[in-house]
């Protein structure tokens, strides 16, 4: 519940906590705190000591009571800047020094000019590579990223330059034709660009450094897959990524509720489903006294419903006499977000808190999608959410997923997805182009990710960056447009539903929290997907169907 302004949120916040029990489904995480203020990485206070209401958004009344611990309020996740010391940081941005053509020293070099200039030497023992069917001069590649590099001097190092254009995207003009040379077996080439992305990576740098790394992780995978033999450069590999399954449970936690406080990534669609199936309860009066199930069969391991059953107990009238939860594990493809680490289990906190608001709620895990395993009741209310998780499998078993969740005749189906965009239709399977468009997608998120910690690392910004890195390890095709979903889900036995004002409106009332980069289109057909977009690039869909009979 947002605060309307500062000097209302300071007197009332004591009286917020009291009204809400909300601390129990977080419990013994109170170091979350922080993610809700202006430096998603650091606590912000305001002049008078007092936490900044204006900088609290939707998950502000997560909050605890007042009485819990001040070491806990006042705890922040170590920033992983402190482990960049100045003998290392230089490495954060390409160097004029590495870019030149090779010659001789002028005077002594020591420390990391030495070590890149002695990876210069070796890298550029071939004046020019030979390319796909072309003769490719790399001075003339080392020429625009050093120009690159020249522009975003003076930036943060956690910062993306230039809006994120072509222009500025220097770590996708090596990781690209890399990608391309081990489709083709050029093993020079591959091993001169493996040598330059080893001296430019960095898991804590720009957007640029650290897609420069996940992408040499990636593509270091695939090498050893298909026999190509590199022999060690001396370079230095792209260290292990974070994700969701080598984490604690708490950080896990506090990293979901850090992110979708500072991103509308997932947080958007969520909203619009949200609205979306309250909207759809509030059209059908006739079924009021109908018990509500809800399938998730998504990313938001939990948190995404909280909101909603706070949401669906303040309705006019009473509520539902049951809202059923069902949680779809190994019954969905997995994917970059789909796992959670062992131990994590949000289902008690979450139960805690429907009691507190005086929801029966009733939580259920299914392994298998079908009416029995899903325990179906006749005239009950079936919405089923899939949220990104449809796109992680092939395009046959993308189509199956469909009509089996079609054959559940559900009463709703909210469908949110990666959205590659009008010309990721039929793309080109093979790896170069494939690992292009992956690259692309992974692109969007570091850069928007890189702007909503705006600059700054901490153990939450890497986990999540860390599993969004698994799309590029992942063999599923590159993510389709939102028209081809559209035909996928109408040869599936779907009728496409038109979002209503409202849930529009939340959505656009929730990005004005967010950085204003991000922006939300809706096509002017009657029923259209929503979508989300991050510096003129289309990002995910959100859509709403019907099954075909029940029309």
């Amino acid at each position: 519940m947002p605060f309307e302004d500062d000097e209302q949120g300071k007197s009332s916040l004591p009286e917020q906590h009291q009204q809400h029990h909300l601390m129990d489904w977080l419990e013994d995480s109170m170091s979350f705190l922080s993610s809700f203020l202006v430096d998603p990485c650091t606590t912000s206070t305001t002049s008078g000591g007092g936490i900044n209401n204006n900088d609290i958004t939707s998950y502000g009344w997560w909050t605890a009571p007042q009485g819990h611990e001040q070491a806990d309020m006042n705890h922040t996740a170590p920033s992983m800047d402190s482990t960049l010391t100045p003998a290392n940081s230089s490495r954060l941005l390409p160097q004029d020094e590495f870019f030149r053509k090779r010659k001789k020293p002028m005077g002594p070099i020591t420390g990391d000019k030495s070590m890149m200039f002695q990876a210069k030497e070796r890298a550029e023992g071939e004046a020019a590579i030979e390319g796909e069917g072309e003769f490719v001069n790399e001075g003339e590649v080392n020429k625009k990223l050093a120009s690159t590099a020249r522009k975003g001097q003076g930036k943060s190092a956690g910062t993306s330059s230039n809006g994120g254009g072509k222009e500025a995207r220097w770590a996708e003009q090596l990781l690209n034709p890399c990608a391309a040379a081990i489709e083709a077996a050029n093993v020079s080439r591959v091993r001169h660009l493996i040598c330059v992305l080893q001296e430019l990576q960095s898991i804590s740098g720009d957007a640029n450094h650290r897609l420069a790394a996940h992408g040499l992780r990636a593509l270091s995978n695939y090498l050893s897959s298909t026999g190509i033999s590199i022999p060690d450069r001396g370079g230095a590999d792209a260290p292990a990524a974070t994700t969701f399954v080598t984490v604690e449970p708490k950080l896990f936690r506090l990293a979901l509720i850090k992110f979708n406080e500072v991103s509308p990534w997932f947080a958007f669609p969520n909203t619009l489903a949200n609205a979306s199936i309250l909207q759809a309860l509030a059209l059908d009066s006739s079924r009021r006294a109908t018990s509500l199930h809800v399938v998730d069969v998504g990313v938001s391991h939990g948190v995404q419903w909280p909101t909603f059953l706070d949401a669906l107990a303040r309705r006019p009238g009473s509520g539902p006499p049951l809202v059923r939860l069902t949680v779809v594990g190994g019954a969905a493809p997995y994917g970059p977000f789909s796992a959670a680490p062992p131990g994590y289990d949000f289902r008690s906190h979450l139960l805690r808190y429907a009691k507190s608001i005086n929801l029966n709620l009733q939580i259920d895990h299914a392994n298998v999608l079908g009416s029995k395993s899903l325990a179906l009741v006749r005239g009950e209310i079936l919405v089923i959410c899939i949220q990104f998780r449809a796109g992680h499998n092939n395009a046959n078993d993308r189509t199956a997923f469909l009509e089996s969740i079609r054959d559940l005749e559900p009463d709703l189906v909210v469908l949110s997805e990666i959205d590659g965009g009008i010309g990721s239709n039929g793309v080109d399977g093979r790896f170069p182009a494939a690992f292009a468009k992956k690259a692309e997608l992974l692109w969007n998120f570091l850069d928007s990710t890189s702007a909503a910690f705006k600059g700054k690392d901490c153990p939450e910004r890497q986990v999540m960056e860390g599993e969004a890195a698994k799309l590029l390890d992942t063999s599923a095709p590159a993510a389709e447009g939102r028209d081809r979903w559209h035909e996928r889900m109408a040869a599936a036995g779907f009728l496409e539903e038109a979002f209503g004002d409202e849930a529009v409106e939340s959505g656009r009332a929730l990005l004005r929290k967010y950085d204003g980069n991000w922006e939300t289109r809706t096509a002017p057909a009657t029923a259209a997907p929503v979508t989300l977009w991050w510096k003129g690039r289309p990002v995910c869909f959100c859509s709403l169907w019907k099954s075909n009979r029940r029309s």
